[in-house]
């Protein structure tokens, strides 16, 4: 990284870490979910916050990156969709509790980082490999929100 290059790395992580952040205190599990049927391999609450917090960092890095060497290529495009579709999914599944809802947009924001790692591989391969363990991670949160929406 250049030195030239830090504001921009600063302000991935801003957006990125502080609107995960701001967006998952604000709409944390409540007495709803609670109530819900999950899954045996539903985890621990407290696991939630630290690995998105290292996935945020992970994107974050992968998008300031990317906004450096390929500002209008696919792989921004898909960066800020998968972007959209993670900051909708706590206020969708959590605040509205539409579990369908939230199931949709959680496919989504799988495909869109997976288009991200098509897009990225050739031309930065060190952004696409940071979303490979966000790939896996987002699979599943689809499948444990596919067997909430199942099994309610």
């Amino acid at each position: 990284m250049r030195r030239r290059d830090l504001p921009t790395y600063l302000l991935f992580l801003v957006l990125v870490v502080g609107g995960g952040l701001l967006i998952g205190s604000t709409t944390a599990p409540d007495a709803w979910y609670a109530s819900l049927a999950k899954p045996p391999f539903n985890p621990p609450n407290w696991l939630f916050g630290p690995v998105w917090t290292v996935l945020y960092v992970a994107i974050a890095v992968a998008g300031a990156r990317t906004w450096l060497h390929a500002r209008g290529s696919r792989a921004m495009t898909a960066w800020w969709a998968q972007l959209v579709f993670n900051f909708l999914w706590s206020p969708v599944f959590f605040a509205l509790h539409s579990i369908g809802g939230a199931l949709v947009i959680v496919l989504a924001m799988a495909a869109t980082v997976a288009a991200f790692i098509v897009f990225s591989w050739r031309s930065d391969r060190l952004s696409a490999l940071l979303f490979i363990p966000y790939l896996a991670w987002v699979s599943f949160a689809a499948l444990l929100n596919a067997s909430i929406f199942w099994l309610n």
